[in-house]
This record gives C-alpha cells, sequence and structure tokens, in this order.
C-alpha cells in the first residue's frame, strides 16, 4: 500500500512449474476487461514470470492466468477464489485493509 495515494502495487508470480512450459503468459481479470492484448508477464530466465500491477484499495479484483492464448488458470495462491460462469474458479486479490 502507498502511503500518499490510494493505491496497492501488487506483484504477481508464477513459478516454472505451475506455468507448465508457457512461452507467454498475461493476467487477465475484471481491472483490465479481460482484455487478451494486455501486456504479457515478464519472462524471468529461471521460467518464472512476473508482473506487478497498481490497484486502487478498498476493492477485490477477479483475475486468472493465460498461458499461450488458450489455457486459463488460477493462481494458487491468490486472497480468495470464487465461481465463475463457467463453472470455473477465478482468483481474487484484495486491497481491502
Amino acid at each position: 500500500m502507498l502511503k500518499t495515494k490510494s493505491i496497492c502495487k501488487v506483484s504477481f508470480r508464477i513459478n516454472a512449474k505451475d506455468a507448465i512450459g508457457a512461452k507467454t503468459l498475461q493476467i487477465l481479470g475484471d481491472f483490465n476487461n479481460c482484455d487478451k492484448a494486455v501486456e504479457p508477464m515478464k519472462a524471468l530466465k529461471s521460467g518464472d514470470f512476473t508482473q506487478t500491477i497498481e490497484f486502487e484499495t478498498g476493492n477485490e479484483y477477479q483475475f486468472r492466468y493465460f498461458i499461450d492464448g488458450s489455457t486459463r488458470t488460477n493462481d494458487l495462491e491468490a486472497d480468495l477464489k470464487v465461481d465463475n460462469e463457467f463453472g470455473e474458479k477465478n482468483g481474487i486479490v484484495s486491497t481491502i485493509q
């Protein structure tokens, strides 16, 4: 949480094992309208992927990872999980203090 703004910087990281050999990985969520054109996460030499996103505080945001433009998966360490309209689960990142 930033002290001077109502912003929370959240760092996402998915390890190489959970990335299942991905070449690209994106974070799609209600904060970016699940837009498949969003900037991909940074691929690290280890095979892990990382990205930091700024969120407004006081909210909960649903998201999933999008692997190689075809497979959606969840963050195993998401704050919460909630059912979505496709009978699957979305991860939740919470910025509620």
